[in-house]
């Protein structure tokens, strides 16, 4: 009895599943065979940026022109998933018509839209509704901020209307090309990777280094002059007005003191590694001041395996689990897309005995952002795999219920940072090591 009710759940989600996957792919082709893209075209004609209806006629012709083709494709492969239910197991079909009478839900709401009902409108377009972004985009699911993208960042990527899967398939759930993209660490061996491959990428990408040198990367043998912004540690704020250009940050810079546990050696681990990867996101977040900005920013945050497993250098073991705790908490309610890059041991001046290259790692990195993975691991420990995901679903439970929430951030820097040097105004959190170097970052 509970492996017949077993199966009759299997397809009758099944069913489900299947109906939207037909209803996505439908889409995508949309998108790249121009007798479909000729009538979905009207469906791009529809919003204005801020998803009111820029005309309520053409409103209704996109509802005919797409909307009701949509559903009577998905109609029929949702019988043709119940007929081919019917032939295998037959005892189960009735559970195989779940599909079709989800897909009937579909072209009932398109006919009433279609019709001018306002009612329907509101309450089954909920993706296209206009009001402020309370979330950033979804991961799994399909938000309005996910397919806002889709319409005013690039059609040719976030196709998905309710499941994301198709899109994390297709390397399709995160457009880069046209994104304005700074990386921090830029001088160092990822750094320079993640450069290179974001520019192949089509992003326009921004270098902040440590280091006054600009950065040039080589593309098809011929050097490339990366835009470089110079800065040091405890003077994020004078990067508060390059930010506010920025989509995404990624915060790679970072420092190994190896064997050393001196206070200087603490000090300089913490400062560099947790405090100023910190102090940089929170000002990032203040940026996020739009419904554009909730949609198109994030920050990807280096953290490394050292959160799950030993570095063999305890200082960066300790700050960077300390960075990745402190991220953890962070996102359970910030504005934006927050993804942690786990990256296993790779050859880099902070690591000479690396066993990956950093221009696959930054390869890899990619791949799973376009994927919309908001853990990117990149590891040759298997264990890792397992360990982490374990390790971030019971600390991020723990935070979530022992802690208080909060809005998201609309104040001033100053007042989301106490303290934070903005324009040289404030020189409370300048850091200087106390024999009078600079703590300076590299990248990692």
């Amino acid at each position: 009895m509970v492996s017949f009710w077993i199966a009759i759940a299997a397809w009758g989600l099944g069913s489900l599943l299947w109906a939207e996957l037909v209803r996505d792919l439908y889409h995508v082709l949309a998108h790249h065979w121009q007798p479909l893209y000729r009538q979905h075209a009207w469906h791009h004609r529809v919003f204005h940026r801020d998803l009111n209806v820029v005309n309520a006629k053409i409103y209704r012709q996109a509802q005919w022109r797409h909307d009701l083709p949509e559903c009577l494709v998905m109609l029929l492969f949702s019988l043709v998933f119940w007929w081919a239910c019917f032939q295998w197991t037959p005892q189960y079909h009735l559970a195989a018509l779940m599909g079709t009478l989800y897909t009937l839900m579909f072209l009932a709401s398109c006919i009433a839209r279609g019709i001018g009902s306002e009612w329907a409108r509101e309450a089954t377009d909920v993706t296209h509704l206009p009001g402020p972004f309370l979330t950033p985009p979804g991961n799994w699911f399909v938000n309005r901020p996910y397919h806002w993208r889709h319409h005013f960042d690039n059609d040719r990527a976030y196709y998905c209307s309710t499941f994301t899967l198709i899109d994390k398939l297709m390397g399709t759930a995160l457009a880069l090309k046209g994104k304005k993209i700074a990386v921090t660490g830029a001088s160092g061996t990822l750094g320079r990777s993640l450069l290179l491959h974001l520019h192949l990428a089509g992003a326009k990408v921004v270098a902040l280094s440590s280091k006054s040198e600009p950065i040039t990367l080589t593309v098809n043998d011929k050097p490339l002059a990366v835009k470089t912004i110079s800065w040091e540690v405890g003077k994020e704020g004078e990067l508060l007005e390059h930010l506010k250009q920025i989509d995404i940050l990624v915060l790679n810079h970072g420092i190994n003191v190896k064997s050393e546990r001196t206070p200087e050696a603490i000090f300089k681990s913490y400062e560099i590694n947790t405090f100023s990867s910190w102090r940089l996101l929170e000002l990032f977040l203040t940026t996020v001041r739009t419904d554009e900005h909730v949609a198109r920013k994030e920050v990807w945050v280096n953290t490394s395996e050292a959160e799950v497993s030993p570095a063999i250098s305890p200082l960066y073991e300790l700050s960077k689990r300390a960075l990745g705790d402190l991220i953890t908490l962070r996102r359970l309610d910030a504005p934006c897309v927050i993804r942690k890059l786990i990256l296993g041991p790779f050859k880099s001046n902070l690591n000479p005995i690396g066993v990956m290259s950093g221009d696959w790692v930054a390869r890899q990195i990619l791949a799973s952002a376009k994927r919309d993975d908001r853990n990117i691991i990149v590891a040759i420990n298997p264990l890792t795999y397992i360990l982490f995901p374990v390790k971030e679903f019971f600390v991020s439970t723990y935070f979530r219920l022992f802690s208080n929430s909060k809005v998201f951030p609309q104040g001033t820097p100053e007042s989301v940072l106490p303290g934070l040097e903005i324009d040289g105004r404030n020189k409370h959190l300048e850091i200087s090591s106390r024999n009078g170097q600079d703590a300076r970052t590299t990248g990692g």
